[in-house]
């Protein structure tokens, strides 16, 4: 019990903290970035614009279906073959937009098109333009509707940071193997830990985003 507590010593805790807020600080960068690349990427293929949406749409999906650790390692690892080196930071919140981007699209998309057609018509027939229906009667309700959704893979990148150990990235995971690995005995109380730090940051979102869809939908 000793070496448990010990291990959540004053150094240690504020350790954590600095990776947590690496943690954060890359999460709600990719979160932002990756929500406007998704929000054009499904509106393009909500669009059905002839070859252009096809070419999009074969990219979600290439992208989609792989695994998010191999864009890490292409990102830090084989852009510098190509003459681009990005520091570590930046390298993290690339391959998180571009993987986050692929899935918000599809989400997205499939927000829009839940939409019963009847509303688009509806709205065109009282006289507002494609454009002012999209704004003001479509976005709206596929907004409410994509929100579980959304916040569900807002919560599922902020987790996948922790694959970013793999280019060393310094973030709550990297710093907790670290403490571990200079004392074993502390293996357990940094996992409880990390347990810990990534429920509260999670089901934080989760509350946010349980007040923002009563907050939009009254």
């Amino acid at each position: 019990m000793k070496s448990f507590m010990d291990a959540y010593s004053a150094v240690n805790l504020m350790f954590l903290l600095k990776g947590l807020w690496i943690t954060v600080e890359v999460s709600v960068i990719s979160i932002i970035l990756s929500y406007i690349l998704g929000g054009i990427l499904g509106f393009i293929r909500y669009m059905r614009i002839k070859y252009f949406s096809a070419i999009v749409g074969f990219i979600i999906d290439l992208i989609r279906n792989l695994p998010l650790i191999l864009i890490f390692f292409f990102v830090y690892f084989g852009l510098p073959n190509l003459g681009l080196r990005i520091e570590i930071i930046p390298s993290s919140i690339l391959a998180l937009t571009v993987f986050e981007s692929a899935m918000l699209a599809e989400i997205i998309r499939g927000g829009i098109e839940s939409i019963s057609k009847g509303q688009m018509e509806g709205a065109r027939a009282n006289g507002l333009t494609y454009w002012q229906a999209m704004r003001y009667i479509i976005l709206p309700q596929a907004q409410v509707r994509m929100i579980p959704a959304l916040v569900s893979q807002f919560i599922s990148l902020i987790k996948d940071t922790s694959l970013a150990t793999i280019i060393m990235l310094p973030e709550l995971m990297y710093h907790a193997q670290i403490i571990y690995g200079q004392n074993t005995n502390y293996i357990i109380p940094m996992f409880v830990a990390l347990a810990v730090m990534y429920f509260i940051v999670c089901y934080a979102l989760s509350l946010f985003s349980r007040y923002l869809e009563k907050r939009i939908a009254s």
